[in-house]
Formats: structure tokens, sequence, C-alpha cells
């Protein structure tokens, strides 16, 4: 297996699980794999549905409006632990990200 696939990567929202995506696929700079909703989990699925629903129509504008307090909320952990920063796809029972150590820059 490849770099970060087989592993476990864990969302987290004020310390509670909102889900666990076990890595299955890596194709740089995106990880995917299987969501396995957490506890938190029902509290967010309404905004990552509306942001899909935003990302399917183009409507990018209102999309960040959306995504920007859901990624301000919740922790995306490595094995190794916290990431400085992340983009977040959850469609249950699969979720995709990229991440950076680093926070990304501003346009």
């Amino acid at each position: 297996m490849g770099l970060f696939t087989e592993e476990t990567w864990r969302l987290l929202h004020g310390g509670e699980l909102v889900g666990e995506i076990r890595i299955d696929e890596a194709d740089f700079p995106w990880l995917s794999g299987g969501f396995v909703p957490g506890p938190a989990w029902p509290g967010l699925a309404p905004g990552f549905a509306e942001c899909r629903r935003l990302a399917a129509a183009e409507e990018w504008a209102a999309w960040e409006r959306a995504y920007g307090p859901l990624e301000a909320a919740c922790e995306l952990h490595s094995p190794d632990g916290p990431v400085a920063e992340f983009l977040l796809h959850v469609e249950p029972p699969r979720a995709w990200f990229r991440f950076s150590e680093e926070p990304f820059e501003e346009d």
C-alpha cells in the first residue's frame, strides 16, 4: 500500500468525534476513504450537506460562507495529531480531503 493508505484520520468538534476517515485512496493532494460517523456527526451533517449542494450548483461564494464555520469548528487529526489546515468533503459513506501542516495561503 502507498503512503497514507490504511490510516485512520479523525474529525473532531470540541473534542467530540464527528467521524473517522479510513483512508483507502491517495491521489495527491487528495486523500479519500470510508467515513464512519461518530457521536457529533448529526449536528454537523446538515452543514456538510449544504456544502455539497452549493458545490454541485457551483455557488462558490455561498459555499465559502457555509464551509468556513464548519472548518473553524472542527479539527482534522492524522495519526500523528492535528493538521493546521484542511479542505474536507463528506458524503457518507465516503469522505475526501486535502491538508497542510501549515495554514493555506490566502488569495
